[in-house]
């Protein structure tokens, strides 16, 4: 058996990412620079569904520390910035009941979706609050942080619903399972929808609100986690005469039910359990404390820049956006051709200088401040994390797991063994190519007559590879940008998912509330026109109000008992979020070929979301799919960027409508493998140390965060991290997210992604009819099967055989291409 090793595990049912919030990292894959993951996404960042409760961050594509490779997107943990309040895999769903009706659904202009009065009755104190209304669609443009205190609290007082709930139980599907998801499904889309406002449009009011009423919220999500009648009753429909007739979905619902209400302290005595509950509103208020000095730690560096001299090599956009930036913070008379010009941390503004400004001085203050942002001062996140640790280790010995990492992986394929096993195979495999990386940057860059050749430091890494690649490959990411408005690209994506799944998609701006009026909505249907999801695109960065990064998350699942009308599911809305370039002046959004890559990674996890043909709830689309397999369609549709046809097909020149030249797509396709050996040991280094400290590390013991993390790089990292990287206080995968102990699942995906395309690679690219079967056949297995198949069984419906490895070492160069 060739391919990481997995554990049949079917109880995990986990949070949709995937992301990854999670989610916030680092998010320059072609940057070899040290900062923090953004995917989370998310990727996310899912969070894990503590019985009830998946608490899962949304699929966050560009973690502040996660680079991938240079042509690769930023890993996204499908970062979610909502309280997946749901059962097991339920992660959040935030929006109303769509039903599947095709008299509802001919159109999605005339679509009419279904109220959610059903499930929730409106107390008149609270009749003009817009989190308590009957609406089709989440009232995003209208909620306000004075709405969040007592909209959550009316919901909570609906706890009378489980209370008869737990008077009532049977062991059925239909007194045990229907009224546990109708009961937090309200919940789940309204704390849903207030949490990704705080993602996407921050504010204090609406941060201290949410603040207060989130111990209320986890003392509800306690509650029901732990709840001994609706455990016993999970039980009994295992042990009965009739499990074996129930479906595969449904025994993967109560196989991850039973195990999750494990994992949540149901079999805790009281006074344990009291204790138990603690750690979990603590490291609850943790977390969000985190996340929220990582945002602030960002916003605040600010550097107004006067002198062009200064900024000297950073390309039109940058400084456009750069004067942009300015403007908005009170220098009013600022242009991108005379400043002033304000320098951030945000990811389009950092990576440009990190890559591009000749000025040595300026490269080494920016990126001392990104890997130091949130470790001094009042945004210190140091005792954090070290809290955050300690108390994870607590809660392991509560539930008798030797350490964090064992109570991660009892929900995942791997085990800490093969995962550990998978992350030296692919190191071992990078080491030697991430060597010779670094000394054709040495070589390149004295024969370039820098003084610096013969001790590159962290803030050159970036600046040299650029130039590099540029000579090596005559490739220049900002003059490549025209080629990618932001419009031909989605239209290209679109047209693509209508090749390979057999659906259309169309803008339906208009029929559902918005947050920014940036936001497009989409509604996507079937061969027959009938609509079947309806997603929200969130695409420019927006650095005073929005987390960076890129995530995707679910507002609300496709689920049959929360059928509108009784006999068709409701249908699933996502909403995708990236920070690419916005428009600049009277320029349309023009794209990096990274940012192209980011938005396929997304609309991948969009996409397994959106076109679930399984019913059950609580196993639908993302829901339930274990949290190292639930980037498998994210990683794979990056690979469609290096297809010649999709590429060809977005790749227009805005302003003329000329394809972008053949012998700059094969110059494309040659850089792929670029640095893939430095950028694969970044990965690398943060999955190994998220191990490390989630298995032997000892909170409070002769090692510091920052010792360990030293020492794993020493084996990961060719030149070592600087003695003062802090780049930990802001990696919001795993002390945010949903990636603790489990970041090492973006290596595991990609194993399993590249697999998949080589799939298509074996029936032939340029084989149209060959790629149609295939894409059909990946959207009946990976793509329709959600959680209700364990994630190994689905990739060998559709591979016809169980993953190897021998495909990501190739794409990445790391392997001959006749092994």
């Amino acid at each position: 058996m060739n391919h990481p090793t997995t554990k049949n595990i079917s109880s995990s049912v986990k949070r949709m990412r995937i992301i990854r919030h999670i989610p916030n990292t680092v998010l320059f894959n072609t940057i070899f620079v040290s900062v923090n993951i953004l995917m989370a996404s998310t990727r996310f960042s899912l969070s894990r569904s503590v019985q009830p409760i998946l608490k899962r961050p949304p699929f966050s594509s560009s973690p502040r520390f996660a680079p991938k490779a240079l042509l690769k997107s930023y890993p996204c943990p499908l970062w979610s910035s909502s309280f997946s309040f749901c059962l097991q895999t339920l992660h959040h769903s935030t929006s109303p009941y769509l039903s599947s009706s095709s008299s509802s659904f001919s159109s999605c202009s005339s679509f009419s979706p279904p109220s959610m009065a059903s499930s929730f009755t409106v107390d008149d104190s609270v009749g003009s609050n817009p989190l308590l209304q009957d609406f089709d669609f989440p009232p995003f443009d209208i909620v306000e942080a004075k709405h969040v205190r007592p909209g959550i609290r009316a919901l909570l007082k609906k706890e009378s619903d489980l209370d008869e709930l737990e008077k009532t139980v049977e062991p059925s599907w239909p007194k045990l399972v229907e009224p546990l998801e109708k009961i937090v499904d309200r919940l789940t889309v309204v704390w849903g929808m207030v949490n990704h406002l705080k993602a996407v449009k921050d504010s204090a009011e609406l941060r201290a609100a949410i603040e207060e009423v989130q111990p209320e919220k986890v003392k509800f999500q306690l509650r029901l986690g732990q709840s001994k009648p609706i455990y016993n009753a999970f039980k009994a429909i295992k042990e009965s005469p009739d499990w074996q007739s129930l479906s595969e979905a449904r025994k993967r619902i109560v196989d991850a039910q039973i195990k999750e209400a494990v994992l949540n302290g149901v079999s805790l005595e009281d006074d344990k359990r009291e204790q138990f509950n603690k750690i979990q509103q603590e490291l609850e208020r943790l977390s969000h404390k985190f996340s929220e000095n990582v945002l602030d730690a960002t916003k605040k560096f600010e550097k107004l820049v006067t002198d062009k001299k200064e900024i000297d090599g950073l390309p039109a956009t940058a400084l456009g956006l750069a004067a942009q930036t300015a403007v908005s913070k009170g220098h009013e008379n600022a242009t991108a051709e005379n400043g002033p010009w304000m320098i951030t941390l945000d990811a389009p503004i950092f990576i440009s200088v990190m890559q591009h400004a000749r000025n040595r001085a300026l490269r080494e203050e920016v990126y001392r401040a990104y890997i130091t942002q949130a470790s001094s001062g009042d945004l210190d996140n140091t005792p954090i994390i070290n809290q955050i640790l300690k108390l994870r280790l607590e809660k392991a010995k509560l539930l008798n797991y030797n350490n964090y990492a064992e109570i991660s992986m009892a929900t995942k394929m791997a085990t800490v063994d093969k995962a550990e096993e998978l992350l030296e195979k692919i190191r071992s495999a990078s080491w030697d190519a991430a060597v010779r990386d670094v000394e054709a940057l040495k070589s390149y860059s004295k024969s370039q007559g820098a003084s610096e050749a013969d001790s590159l430091s962290h803030w050159d890494i970036s600046f040299w590879s650029e130039r590099l690649r540029e000579s090596k490959y005559d490739i220049n990411e900002e003059e490549l940008r025209p080629y990618f408005s932001f419009s031909k690209v989605m239209d290209g994506l679109f047209n693509l998912a209508k090749i390979l799944f057999g659906i259309d998609i169309e803008a339906a701006d208009g029929l559902a509330p918005v947050w920014n009026k940036d936001v497009r909505f989409y509604c996507v249907k079937d061969s027959s026109g009938s609509p079947i999801a309806y997603f929200y695109f969130d695409p420019y960065s927006r650095p005073s109000e929005k987390r960076e990064g890129a995530w995707m998350d679910e507002v609300v699942s496709r689920s049959r008992v929360l059928s509108r009308n009784g006999t068709t599911a409701r249908l699933p809305v996502a909403h995708m979020v990236c920070n690419q370039t916005p428009p600049v002046g009277d320029k349309p959004s023009l794209m990096t070929f990274r940012e192209v890559e980011t938005v396929f990674h997304e609309f991948g996890h969009a996409l397994q979301h959106m076109l679930t043909k399984q019913d059950e709830g609580l196993v639908a689309g993302i829901r339930g799919v274990e949290w190292d397999a639930v980037e498998l369609p994210s990683q794979f549709m990056e690979n469609w960027c290096y297809h010649r046809d999709t590429l060809m097909s977005i790749a227009k020149h805005y302003q003329t409508g000329e394809s972008i030249p053949e012998e700059v797509y094969l110059k494309l396709l040659a850089a792929r493998t670029f640095r893939a050996g430095s950028l694969s040991l970044r990965q690398i280094r943060f999955a190994s140390l998220d191990l490390e400290l989630h298995t032997k590390y000892i909170p409070d013991g002769p090692e510091s965060v920052y010792d360990v993390d030293q020492r794993v790089s020493r084996k990961t990292q060719v030149i070592p991290p600087l003695p003062e990287d802090r780049f930990l206080c802001g990696f919001n995968h795993i002390f945010a997210g949903g990636y603790a102990a489990g970041y090492y699942s973006y290596k595991w995906a990609e194993v399993l992604s590249a697999d998949a395309f080589s799939a298509f690679e074996d029936a032939g690219l340029e084989d149209s009819k060959a790629v149609k079967e295939t894409g059909h056949k990946f959207r009946e297995t990976v793509l329709a099967l959600g959680g209700g198949k364990a994630p190994l069984e689905v990739f060998v419906e559709f591979r016809g055989r169980e993953p190897s490895p021998e495909a990501l070492l190739r794409h990445n160069g790391l392997l001959p291409v006749t092994a």
